[in-house]
């Protein structure tokens, strides 16, 4: 059993890692291979271009590595979904635009498994409340 030394957490475009920053100065201080982390995670995300994915990369004491991605973060899959450049400066007032109930159902499914929810009504409301935040009216009732 390998020792682990540390968990590094970034968030990478898919098929887009490359051993500049961020990617290349998080692991070069622990003295991974950059380049054949980036070569491995552009070919498990080449399918999922355009999306931002988080990855957590497990570094051992060996200097040998393994990651796991995630689903990308909410509020990137809801500029996605709205096709918005970024959300509100302030929320309470701007509003950015609206998304239907059927909308947040995608994104919720999508998001499931990284959500802290029982099932897809309760992940919904989460990421009803990331769109609030990023000044996103929802309708609940599309």
């Amino acid at each position: 059993m390998k020792k682990l030394k540390t968990v590094i957490k970034l968030q990478i475009p898919a098929g887009k890692a490359n051993p500049s920053p961020p990617v290349g100065p998080a692991l070069g201080q622990h003295g991974l291979n950059i380049q054949d982390f980036c070569t491995q995670f552009n070919e498990k995300t080449k399918e999922m271009m355009g999306d931002v994915i988080p990855v957590d990369i497990n570094v051992y004491e060996d200097r040998s590595f393994d990651f796991s991605l995630k689903s990308p973060p909410a509020a990137e899959l809801i500029k996605k979904a709205l096709k918005l450049k970024k959300g509100s400066g302030v929320p309470q007032k701007d509003k950015v635009g609206t998304i239907t109930a059927t909308q947040l159902a995608e994104i919720a499914e999508r998001k499931k498994e990284d959500l802290n929810a029982d099932d897809v009504e309760e992940a919904k409301k989460i990421i009803g409340g990331t769109a609030r935040s990023m000044g996103v009216n929802v309708d609940w009732n599309k």
